[in-house]
């Protein structure tokens, strides 16, 4: 799995499974005149090639416990890191519909996925549209509640049994979720990282539980 988008403000990001990141950055080496130096920190591992390439790998469950700067490439702590098998709790909501899961090594094994009918935008005006409005967000307001009630019976009994806590899907829809006190110690666990979904059903909470354990790497330079 190698996932690439660009990213704000130039470069592009890339995202590479564990078990593929020893071989990514080995060819990255190859691909650009070697590696100048390594920098690895709790946070980020920064490797500069010697035609001036830049990638910065966020490090995901960290604090990565390596650190320091060494000539070359040095990434093997961290690909330890990465390779760790993590028991994960993923909740993935837009304002349709929501899937929760726990999974492991990047496998779901217990999961709950709902959807609801959310209408569009209307195109009328006036009272009509007023009307539109008001229901259209109480369907999200039902919509959100459900996600509330799968994430408290699913997810946050088995909180105490997990490693991390990956969220994903409409950043409204999540920061909605935030203000119900039941799900403040799965957002106090939450990774910073926010997945980019589409609709939740059981195929994206499949495509997500490979990604939350991802690296995502940031490519900048030439």
């Amino acid at each position: 799995m190698a996932k690439e988008r660009q990213v704000a403000g130039g470069g592009r990001a890339v995202e590479v499974a564990p078990d593929r990141l020893e071989g990514w950055y080995a060819r990255f080496a190859v691909r650009n005149e070697g590696v100048r130096e390594t920098e690895l920190s709790p946070d980020t591992v920064t490797v500069t090639a010697h035609n001036g390439v830049v990638a910065v790998a966020t490090v995901p469950f960290g604090p990565l416990e390596a650190a320091g700067t060494v000539t070359g490439l040095a990434v093997g702590p961290f690909v330890d890191h990465a390779l760790i098998s993590r028991r994960i709790a993923l909740l993935l909501v837009r304002r349709g519909g929501h899937s929760v899961g726990i999974t492991r090594g990047g496998v779901v094994v217990q999961s709950r996925t709902d959807r609801h009918l959310v209408q569009g935008r209307s195109a009328a005006g006036g009272w009509s549209q007023q009307r539109f409005a008001r229901r259209r967000e109480g369907q999200a307001r039902v919509a959100l509640r459900s996600a509330a009630e799968d994430a408290c019976e699913v997810l946050v009994p088995q909180l105490s049994e997990v490693d991390a806590v990956v969220l994903g899907g409409d950043r409204r829809a999540l920061e909605t979720l935030r203000e119900d006190r039941r799900l403040a110690p799965l957002f106090q666990r939450a990774e910073p990282r926010v997945l980019d979904i589409a609709e939740p059903r059981r195929t994206v909470l499949d495509d997500a539980a490979e990604r939350a354990v991802a690296v995502e790497i940031t490519l900048h330079g030439p």
